[in-house]
């Protein structure tokens, strides 16, 4: 138990997780996010080593909501001058919000992608983006997604039709070749670690064997995979 000011801060840890991580319960009165931004480091993925001179870069211009453990990494992408530039385009914009776990750096371990359990992530979906997409389906436009998490999402709140519905919930869902995608017909995503269920999600839309070629062909090119490398547009 720790003391800062005049409040006390307990953590008591109570279940752990089957690859190492722990479920911890905190108890504090004072004001947490403070208490979390003064303490607390940016969860990176594990191939980043040392922390980020400036943890900005780790965020997407958009972000607006605290809770989010890492970074739709697509979107970093992305700077205010080329949504706007998106927009005057002709392109229609919407927004969720994403609370990525930390499960995202969680490599599949089991010889049977089915055994694989993801973390749950929570995830909320505005009425005016359920609206924005269906009025782009109704004009026969393409719903492109922003990162694999965007995906999962989306795919997770459809109904068997493709049908959204606006509000908030937690997904589990798993994304592996075989899966049938209802709204997600476009995504920007960058390279994936190799038995990532990132990996796993890309294939499953663009096709093992093509996601394979299109690998090789970004090592041969000198492409930079990962949380700050390049992207790729599967249309």
């Amino acid at each position: 138990m720790l003391l800062f000011g005049q409040d006390e801060l307990a953590a008591t840890v109570e279940e752990n997780t089957p690859f190492g991580g722990r479920v911890v319960r905190f108890s504090y009165a004072g004001d947490w996010q403070e208490l979390l931004h003064r303490l607390g480091r940016i969860p990176l993925p594990p191939y980043i080593h040392k922390p980020l001179a400036d943890p900005g870069r780790y965020q997407t211009v958009y972000a607006r909501v605290d809770g989010s453990v890492a970074a739709p990494t697509a979107g970093l992408h992305f700077t205010p001058e080329l949504l706007t530039t998106l927009e005057k385009m002709g392109l229609r914009l919407a927004y969720l919000t994403l609370h990525v776990g930390i499960g995202t750096f969680r490599p599949v371990r089991v010889s049977r992608v089915e055994e694989h359990r993801m973390h749950a992530e929570f995830f909320t979906l505005p009425a005016a983006t359920v609206e924005a997409i269906a009025a782009t389906r109704r004009r026969g436009g393409r719903v492109v997604a922003v990162g694999t998490t965007v995906v999962r999402a989306l795919e997770a709140a459809a109904d068997a039709e493709g049908n959204l519905t606006p509000g908030s919930a937690w997904t589990d869902l798993f994304i592996y070749p075989g899966f049938r995608f209802r709204v997600v017909e476009a995504m920007i995503t960058n390279f994936h670690l190799p038995r990532s269920t990132l990996l796993m999600l890309v294939a499953a839309f663009a096709g093992r064997e093509f996601i394979l070629r299109a690998y090789r062909e970004a090592l041969d090119a000198g492409y930079r995979f990962f949380s700050f490398g390049d992207a790729m547009l599967i249309l």
